[in-house]
């Protein structure tokens, strides 16, 4: 599987380092004990397209914004995670 690093190119993902899939944090001071359960521990896993969270951590260490299809591992996109904002 190749992901394009906007920084570096093309690049194996043994390169990279799968982090999570991409949602949003709950408030901290309106959040209940089971939104916060459901956010550390509870997963999408979706069958099919998935926004998900990379480390480059064997080249530029920038985290990413990958588009994949998780049932072909196509990627669509990379994009750096700090220019869209935290996840």
């Amino acid at each position: 599987m190749l992901i394009s690093c906007p920084l570096c190119g093309p690049r194996d993902a043994t390169e990279f380092r799968y982090v999570d899939e991409r949602r949003q944090r709950p408030d901290p001071e309106q959040a209940s004990p089971q939104q916060w359960r459901d956010y550390l521990y509870v997963r999408a896993n979706p069958s099919g397209p998935a926004r998900e969270l990379w480390l480059h951590r064997s080249g530029c260490r920038q985290y990413l914004f990958v588009d994949r299809h998780t049932l072909t591992n196509e990627v669509q996109t990379a994009a750096l995670a700090r220019t869209e904002g935290t996840r």
